[in-house]
Parts: structure tokens; sequence; C-alpha cells
């Protein structure tokens, strides 16, 4: 009995096409992640070197690191709610991300917290 030949390029393919969703799926979930931290709120800018100061920190200072993955990890234990105080000084819990914590619970939290701490 003869075996059937493999389809290289159609495997090829599936592949590619996996990947492009995969990325896609990643790219809605960092804005996801900028959104319910209250990071949107910062220019593009600002936010570009929050996050340049974080890869340079993190590579400097690894402590910084576990620091920022334990703020994050809390925030995700609480189902990615970030705490707001109004006008009258008591805390409020905004619970609007739709089980966003769920869906990026791969990140270990890191990002959510890195404009907290340094």
């Amino acid at each position: 009995m003869a075996r059937k030949p493999r389809d290289f390029d159609a495997e090829l393919q599936a592949l590619t096409e996996r990947t492009k969703k995969l990325k896609g799926q990643k790219t809605v979930q960092l804005g996801e992640l900028v959104q319910v931290t209250g990071a949107d709120v910062l220019p593009v800018e600002a936010l570009a070197g929050v996050l340049l100061a974080a890869v340079e920190q993190a590579k400097e200072r690894p402590e910084a690191v576990a620091r920022w993955t334990e703020r994050g990890q809390a925030f995700f234990q609480q189902g990615g709610k970030r705490g707001r105080k109004p006008a009258g000084g008591a805390e409020t819990v905004e619970s609007g991300n739709g089980g966003f914590a769920a869906g990026v619970a791969g990140y270990g939290g890191t990002a959510a917290a890195v404009g907290g701490e340094t």
C-alpha cells in the first residue's frame, strides 16, 4: 500500500494563516491591555517612552520585573479591574473589561504594571 504524498505547500499555507491569526490576536490583546489598565489616556509618545524605559530597566534591574509581575498578577486576580478614585475620595472599581483577564493571562501581568513601578 502506497503512502499518500504530503502537500507541503498546503501545510505551509495553513501555518502561515495560523501565524497571521495569532499575531492579530496578540495585537488585539495588547490593545485591550492598554485600555483596561488605563494607559490609553497617555499620549502615544508617552506610552512608547514608558515601554522603552521598562525594557531598558528589565535588562538592568531584574528585581523591577519581579515587582511588576507581582503587581500584574494581583491586577489579573482582581479580574483585570483597575481601581479609580472619584471626586468624593472613596475608591470604586471599574469592571467593564469583558473577561479580559482570562484572555491575556499568558502575559503574566508584566505589561499591566509597567508605568507604576520604577
